[in-house]
């Protein structure tokens, strides 16, 4: 188990998107005070200011997320939990990159 999956299997919060939805696809599920229950992908490289291709990658390897298929489109959902968790990924992923790039022009 990679440390991505690690975080998600520690969340205490973790859901499956589908518990409780109804029309995912569709963008129809809504909580009482009309907030989505779900954000999709375009929506969390967005909010977190990352690329979608690095929200794309930490959702493969880290399992989060929702794939919906409509005809020949497909979306992906992330539910709030899962949005935290990706930015907590790509904040580890960054501070990662940030750190071999001091240590490599120092060597």
């Amino acid at each position: 188990m990679n440390s991505a999956q690690r975080l998600v299997s520690e969340s205490a919060t973790t859901q499956s998107v589908g518990e409780g939805a109804r029309g995912v696809a569709t963008g129809a599920d809504v909580r009482g005070n009309s907030v989505p229950r779900f954000v999709t992908q375009a929506g969390v490289s967005h909010l977190l200011a990352i690329p979608e291709e690095e929200v794309r990658r930490i959702s493969r390897d880290a399992g989060l997320g929702r794939v919906e298929r409509v005809g020949n489109e497909e979306e992906t959902y992330f539910t709030y939990d899962e949005l935290y968790q990706v930015g907590v990924l790509a904040a580890r992923s960054k501070r990662r990159r940030d750190h071999y790039a001091v240590h490599r022009n120092t060597d």
